[in-house]
C-alpha cells in the first residue's frame, strides 16, 4: 500500500509527525472512539462516535434519521480524529509542561454503504471492536434493524499521525531546580465485567 497523502502537513514540531500506514493504523486500531468533523452551511461540527477500520477505509454508523449521517452521505468532506492520552509530563518550569499522546487526523469523502455484504461486514467489525468475536455470539441485525441503520464509508485520502513520548525537556539552567519532574503515565483500563441481571442462569459462565 502506498502511504497516505500528507498535504495538510504539520507545521510545528514536525519531528513528532508520521505519515506511514503502520503508525496510523496502529493508533486508529487502539481507539474505540473517534471525533468526526464536518461543516454544514459554514457551521463546523465535531461529534464523537464509534468507528471501525477495514483496510484503508473507516466506517461510521448511526440511525437512518441522523442529521449528521444524512449530510455526510451526500459526499461531504470529513475529518476523523482519534487521540490517546498516555501521560502527563511535569517539568521543572511551567513552560515545558506537556502531555504524552498519540493522535491521528484522517481526511476523506464519505459515501453511504449500499452493498449488503459490505454493510454487514462493517457492522460486524464495529461490534467485534467492543469485544473480540462478539458478532459470533450476538444476534445479527434483522431486516428492520438494518433499515434503521445507516453506514458510511470514509476512504482515507490523507492522514497524519502525531505523538509525544518520554520525559520533560527542560532548559539546562532549570535542571538544578529543586522541583519534582517526570511523567505520570495514564491508560484506559477495563474494570471487572458487570453481568446483566436478566441473563439466564444457564449463560452465567
Amino acid at each position: 500500500m502506498d502511504a497516505p497523502h500528507a498535504e495538510r502537513a504539520l507545521v510545528r514540531r514536525d519531528d513528532r509527525a508520521a505519515y506511514d500506514w503502520a503508525t496510523i493504523f496502529a493508533i486508529l486500531d487502539d481507539a474505540l472512539l473517534c471525533h468526526v468533523g464536518f461543516s454544514v452551511e459554514g457551521q463546523v461540527f465535531v461529534l464523537p462516535m464509534a468507528f471501525a477500520r477495514i483496510g484503508e477505509t473507516l466506517y461510521l454508523h448511526g440511525g437512518a434519521a441522523s442529521r449528521m449521517l444524512k449530510v455526510l452521505r451526500k459526499g461531504a468532506p470529513v475529518c476523523v480524529t482519534v487521540t490517546h492520552l498516555d501521560g502527563l509530563v511535569l517539568a521543572r518550569s511551567a513552560f515545558h509542561h506537556s502531555m504524552n499522546y498519540r493522535s491521528v487526523a484522517a481526511f476523506g469523502t464519505a459515501r453511504e454503504v449500499i452493498d449488503a455484504d459490505e454493510k454487514a461486514r462493517a457492522l460486524e467489525v464495529l461490534v467485534d471492536r467492543m469485544d473480540p468475536d462478539r458478532s459470533k455470539v450476538a444476534r445479527a441485525p434483522n431486516a428492520r434493524e438494518l433499515a434503521l441503520t445507516r453506514v458510511l464509508a470514509v476512504p482515507i485520502e490523507e492522514a497524519s499521525a502525531k505523538s509525544r513520548r518520554g520525559p520533560p525537556i527542560d532548559d539546562a539552567e532549570d535542571m538544578a531546580l529543586d522541583v519534582w519532574a517526570g511523567e505520570v503515565p495514564l491508560r484506559l483500563v477495563a474494570s471487572e465485567r458487570v453481568r446483566d441481571g436478566a441473563v439466564p442462569r444457564a449463560n452465567l459462565a
